[in-house]
């Protein structure tokens, strides 16, 4: 979409009529604010959406050096984006430019909007998700900002948590940014001080924070709203996000604990193009993206991170068991946790994890390798659009198959593209033997299976996808699982020990009644982002089953 045409959608003015069912659908207040007053700070959490009656409100970026105008909103205009519905805080400030007149609406009142006036609720979704991407597109928008070097562990893990949970961010690299020195002294820090994590002007500062540190500063992370749900779903991947749309549509009170981010391993692939009703493509980014906004809107609560430790039974009430000793009690439990790739297991392979090494290729690692040469192992899909993503950022990649076939795991689809792809080379029967480098990786050393012949690559980058292993470590022994640690589910379990009650388990089920799973963390899923979804939602519907049993 054209940048014209997206702020039409960003920046829409309701007429009269609108304005006065936006005022039937809620509880709107009428509120005066004097020129130069503040409506919201950024940073500031639980803050309210406005309908401008009269006057003008100027939205500010203050995020940067110094503040900047991002738009005026007029009569009929009106305030916030997906922040205002994910109980992020605000990225922006609002602040009255004259004497004016707002109708003023809480997150919950505006979720009442959403589900009641469905007109209203498109234009405002809409607007939302569009003034985000055009926060995100702006070369002008700062962000949090990031100062750290490109060769640092610590500097990527950051960069990488603030990417998967779209939290906008402006990375400066110490070997590349010519602005790093002054700000250090600036904030009175020096190299050594790195990773440095800078928000809202020089308000929030963190030294080289954990993930719960930086979640907590920033608000990604919400506490727990109560300890007793009808449904807790483990994973926020495509199947756990379907599960909490379809459940809080339904009326379920509904948890999401997500130990890393929304999206799950779809959530890092740039282009999906085999997903239905998206026939250009859509990135897992925006997908999750979507998601997230949809499953607010409908009331589900989303905790991130939250990584459950542990599983237990309190009679017939699944205990979930969190870091830091919360619990979370539910009336069903589905466990969508998901699959992590594995590790390449080579020689030299962990000391190159974030300074050389990658699971994911999003633009966040195309940074570090822009115009190089680059390696990605594995033959499905993920490693397929990785290497056609990589393609455009680098001078050349190297995709390393084990076998001979590369249409033996991989949609014909992606084949042909790496097929018409000049700077896509295919190396079959190849596995890396040794990984090399000093503070980070240089060069890669490769094997020919059939042929025994060795070879040395130098690139700074090796991408790996190479197989999933299951999140399944905290579940206990009541759930049952296969040889390779999947989750076993249906009728089949009915025989098993843990099974408790004289009906056949749902499709679904695992062995302990009331506890579900779906998605690729599931024994015999099909590994794909329509199945996960599908999966997700069908549990809702054996949910219901079950709970009309208890």
């Amino acid at each position: 979409m054209a940048e014209h045409d997206l702020r039409a959608v960003a920046f829409p003015t309701l007429s009269e009529a609108e304005i006065t069912k936006l005022g039937s659908c809620a509880h709107a207040s009428l509120k005066r604010y004097r020129a130069k007053e503040t409506l919201f700070h950024i940073g500031e959490r639980d803050f309210k959406f406005f309908v401008v009656k009269s006057g003008e409100v100027e939205i500010v970026d203050e995020s940067g050096e110094a503040p900047q105008t991002i738009t005026v909103h007029g009569p009929g205009n009106f305030t916030g984006e997906v922040s205002q519905l994910t109980g992020s805080p605000a990225m922006v400030s609002a602040i009255a430019r004259g004497d004016s007149e707002v109708y003023e609406m809480s997150a919950d009142t505006l979720r009442q909007i959403l589900n009641t006036c469905p007109d209203l609720s498109d234009v405002i979704l809409q607007a939302f998700i569009a003034r985000r991407q055009l926060l995100r597109e702006s070369e002008a928008f700062t962000g949090l900002r990031v100062i750290g070097s490109r060769y640092s562990q610590d500097t990527f893990r950051v960069r990488d948590f603030l990417a998967k949970n779209r939290v906008l961010f402006t990375w400066l690299d110490l070997e590349a940014d010519p602005e790093v020195d002054r700000l250090l002294r600036q904030f009175g820090l020096a190299e050594a001080d790195t990773p440095v994590v800078a928000a809202c002007g020089h308000k929030l500062l963190l030294r080289n924070p954990s993930n719960r540190e930086l979640a907590d500063a920033i608000g990604v992370h919400r506490p727990l709203e109560q300890t007793v749900y009808d449904l807790a779903v483990v994973g926020g991947g495509p199947a756990g996000l379907a599960a909490a749309v379809y459940g809080a549509s339904e009326g379920l009170s509904t948890v999401v604990l997500e130990r890393t981010a929304p999206g799950g391993q779809a959530g890092m692939s740039m282009r999906i193009e085999n997903y239905l009703g998206f026939p250009t493509g859509i990135t897992g980014s925006e997908l999750a993206d979507r998601a997230v906004l949809q499953a607010n809107k409908f009331g589900a609560f989303l905790s991130v991170p939250t990584p459950v430790a542990g599983l237990a039974f309190d009679k017939a009430y699944p205990v979930l068991e969190l870091d830091g000793g919360e619990t979370v009690v539910a009336k069903c439990l589905l466990i969508a946790s998901g699959a992590e790739y594995r590790r390449l297991g080579v020689d030299g392979c962990e000391d190159f994890e974030g300074r050389g090494v990658y699971y994911a290729a999003t633009f966040n690692e195309a940074q570090l390798c822009q115009g190089a040469d680059v390696v990605v192992v594995g033959g499905g899909n993920s490693a397929g659009q990785a290497a056609v993503f990589l393609s455009s950022h680098t001078r050349k990649v190297y995709l390393l198959i084990r076998g001979g076939d590369l249409l033996k795991n991989m949609s014909s689809y992606l084949v042909r593209r790496i097929e018409q792809t000049s700077n896509i080379e295919l190396l079959c029967n190849t596995t890396i033997r040794r990984m090399t480098g000093n503070s980070h990786l240089t060069a890669v050393e490769i094997v020919d299976s059939k042929t025994g012949q060795e070879g040395t690559l130098d690139v700074p980058a090796v991408f790996s996808f190479i197989g999933a292993v299951p999140r399944t470590d905290w579940l206990p022994p009541e759930i049952e699982r296969d040889a390779k640690n999947f989750i076993r589910t249906g009728p089949s379990l009915a025989e098993s020990p843990h099974w408790t009650v004289k009906r056949q388990p749902f499709i679904l089920e695992t062995s302990r009644p009331g506890v579900f799973a779906a998605g690729d963390v599931r024994s015999g899923s099909v590994k794909r982002v329509a199945s996960a979804v599908g999966e997700g939602a069908m549990a809702i519907q054996l949910v219901h089953e079950y709970l009309k049993g208890m």
